[in-house]
């Protein structure tokens, strides 16, 4: 007892861990041996099937139990018919949003592309306008210049 009371005294007044813990840590598992490594591998080829087919008998299990009366299948079936309609309704009105924002920036893009053209027009009217009246004025003085 008292070899306890002073390891834990030491423990205490040191704040390290015994050397035997650290060198456990330290120590490197040895290598598997290949007997290991096989025993190993066939428990993985046995398991993996096995897992497999527990995994398939529970969603089969999960997919037939709410058909398991007529009443129960009546209602999981009008639950699904439910469920479809809500997913249609929302998928509905997602598209309704996203076409309504499509029509929206189309119409926006048509003004805009209107606007520039318009613009553009008016621009190239002014600028004929005044040269035509530049040329105008050229010709009426080669005209005064003749007579």
């Amino acid at each position: 007892m008292a070899t306890k009371t002073a390891s834990k005294s030491s423990k205490a007044s040191n704040g390290s861990k015994p050397k035997s813990q650290t060198a456990k840590k330290s120590t490197p598992r040895p290598a598997p041996s290949r007997a290991e490594q096989a025993r190993a591998a066939a428990e993985s080829a046995v398991d993996v099937p096995v897992g497999v087919v527990l995994e398939v008998s529970d969603r089969v299990t999960e997919l037939v139990e709410p058909f398991s009366g007529r009443s129960a299948a009546e209602k999981q079936l009008k639950s699904y018919g439910t469920q479809l309609r809500r997913t249609v309704k929302r998928s509905e009105r997602r598209g309704a949003g996203v076409r309504r924002k499509a029509s929206t920036e189309a119409r926006k893009t048509v003004k805009r592309n209107r606007t520039e053209v318009e613009q553009r027009v008016r621009k190239a009217i002014d600028e004929q306008s005044t040269r035509a009246q530049d040329l105008v004025g050229q010709v009426s003085d080669q005209l005064a210049a003749l007579r």
